[in-house]
């Protein structure tokens, strides 16, 4: 008996050992909603070789035992395996050399020259990345020619968060976003920076749904009502019957801040959360990535999602009764209209105060216009 205890002790050894990779690639690569049905796989597989190591005899226990063993491993797996095969809504979709200064074939240009330039000492440029089509055309039309890599160097996007992360440490002297939120004020406060934001556009911040739900149009109240937990059904805001799955985004993105100021003293609920895995933290609890499920709600801003993004199987809600576009935008109707921003917290750069004030002309105001967004004066 001990001889077989062994036995069945060293092939599992093994199996577990020729198996590290894919368990690895399960369970950091992306695909750890595959993981009860690998597991269970691997322990169907030990379990019939043991029965083989003790003799047993039974085709029922013999098949049966390790065959339910398989089947409760994918059966565990199926709702995941679900959720992941909705399509995701990210920033991920966004190719942002399209609108690289200089090389991009989606950048907004001038007529004619720019009347102010900058021959040295450029300033160092971070950003949202709805805004770097935008801050990218400034830069065409004022830096001097050569090549702005998107993710590094004198003019980039690493988002809202690690923009305003780099403002607030020196880093960069200049970042293009939306407000900052109250977190990133008090850091910007404990390291003794003062953020000055310099409206320089306007856009409109959006909910949106999958494209076959009916619901065309939300009143600002059902929608706090939806992000505060209390409206859950589409039925009670005239769709049919389906659980509401109200998807935000991390804390300090430009977007969540923008939910934060819209909720006002409304509280928001807990945001869904999906157990996710890295190889330096394990699994872990994250916010979950928007998902299209039919029932599914999001929000995001205008020109991000219908020309950076461009996803066909969403659409975008009217709120009270108004759509989101330029003219609404421009006109006032549309009732989610966020300022945007070029924003400082103290720099020694000599061109960042003249650049900012050239991007108030009409000329960089022609080039808010010309990329999508709407311009201050207008």
């Amino acid at each position: 008996m001990a001889g077989k205890v062994l036995s069945l002790l060293f092939i599992t050894v093994f199996v577990l050992i020729f198996s590290i990779m894919p368990i690895v690639w399960v369970l950091f690569g992306g695909y750890d909603h595959w993981a009860p049905a690998l597991f269970g796989v691997l322990a169907g597989f030990i379990t019939i070789i043991g029965l083989s190591i003790f003799n047993v005899r039974s085709p029922k226990v013999f098949y049966g035992v390790p065959a339910s063993i398989v089947l409760i491993g994918l059966a565990a797996s199926i709702p995941g395996v679900y959720v992941h095969s909705k399509p995701v809504v990210q920033a991920g979709e966004v190719d942002l050399f399209e609108y690289m200064p200089f090389d991009g074939n989606r950048t907004a240009s001038l007529d004619g020259p720019a009347s102010f330039r900058i021959t040295e000492d450029v300033p160092v440029i971070d950003g949202a990345t709805a805004l770097y089509p935008v801050y990218a055309a400034f830069v065409q039309a004022v830096y001097p020619e050569k090549e702005y890599f998107p993710y590094e160097g004198e003019v980039m996007s690493n988002r809202t968060g690690q923009a305003y992360e780099s403002l607030i440490s020196g880093e960069v002297d200049l970042i293009f976003a939306l407000g900052p939120s109250e977190a990133q004020r008090e850091r910007a406060e404990a390291a003794g920076r003062k953020l000055v934001l310099t409206p320089i556009g306007r856009e409109a911040f959006v909910f949106f749904v999958n494209r076959d739900n009916p619901v065309d149009s939300l009143t600002q109240a059902q929608l706090r009502g939806i992000y505060a937990g209390e409206l859950t059904n589409w039925r009670e805001a005239g769709g049919k019957r389906a659980k509401i799955r109200a998807y935000q985004r991390p804390a300090d993105s430009g977007s969540q801040t923008a939910l934060e100021d819209f909720m006002g003293d409304v509280p928001i609920m807990d945001a869904p959360t999906e157990r996710t895995a890295d190889l330096m933290s394990g699994i872990i609890e994250d916010v979950s990535d928007y998902r299209n499920f039919g029932g599914a709600i999001g929000y995001t801003f205008r020109y991000y999602s219908e020309e950076m993004v461009g996803n066909h199987d969403i659409k975008l809600l009217a709120v009270d009764g108004v759509k989101p576009g330029v003219d609404t935008v421009r006109s006032g109707a549309y009732p989610l209209t966020r300022e945007l921003y070029a924003i400082t917290a103290g720099t020694g750069n000599p061109n960042v105060a003249p650049f900012i004030d050239w991007i108030l002309t009409e000329e960089g105001q022609a080039l808010v216009e010309k990329t999508g967004y709407v311009g201050i004066g207008e």
